[in-house]
């Protein structure tokens, strides 16, 4: 979109599935992208700040981000030949406070996999930091069949939605 930014790491508690049972995907990623923006927008008054979390959601079981590389498998094996939604939400903090909270949903279809292409792209791919154990751009035509929606929310940011709210506020 041609707009300089700044990635600044925030330094927030981010809650699972596990510590938080009774929200819905939705909600979940909502709340640590609300955590990650507010705690960003203390460290820089007065500007534009964006916090985003995805999740990925196989009927009401929510993958986060793998503990462990053992986890990583059985999430790419619990994914296997199925459809699943990757929700990522993201609060953005305009300089005087105002605040916009979206997010965008993707159906995303995998293949089935077979154990020898799991274990080749968990030794590829670095995906203790991707919800559901595995990034659309890195090798995703392994493990990827189809994807309906936002390629671009698969990847952890739905710039399609980030793009109208710049163009309403005339930043684009």
């Amino acid at each position: 979109m041609g707009i300089a930014f700044e990635v600044v790491t925030a330094n927030v508690l981010e809650l699972d599935a596990i510590s938080s049972p009774n929200l819905t995907p939705v909600d979940l990623a909502m709340e640590n992208a609300r955590r990650k923006a507010e705690a960003v927008a203390i460290l820089r008054p007065g500007r534009w700040v964006l916090g985003a979390d995805t999740v990925v959601a196989l009927g009401k079981h929510i993958f986060g981000k793998p503990t462990s590389m053992e986890e990583a498998g059985a999430f790419l094996r619990a994914l296997s030949g199925r459809k699943h939604e990757v929700i990522t939400a993201c609060l953005l903090i305009e300089p005087e406070g105002a605040k916009h909270e979206l997010h965008d949903v993707t159906e995303v279809t995998f293949r089935n996999l077979p154990p020898e292409i799991i274990d080749r792209y968990l030794a590829a791919v670095h995906v203790l930091d991707k919800a559901g154990a595995y990034a659309l751009q890195e090798h995703g035509d392994w493990i990827i069949e189809r994807v309906a929606g936002s390629r671009t929310n698969v990847i952890g940011l739905p710039t399609e939605l980030l793009e109208r709210i710049f163009r309403r506020r005339g930043l684009l």
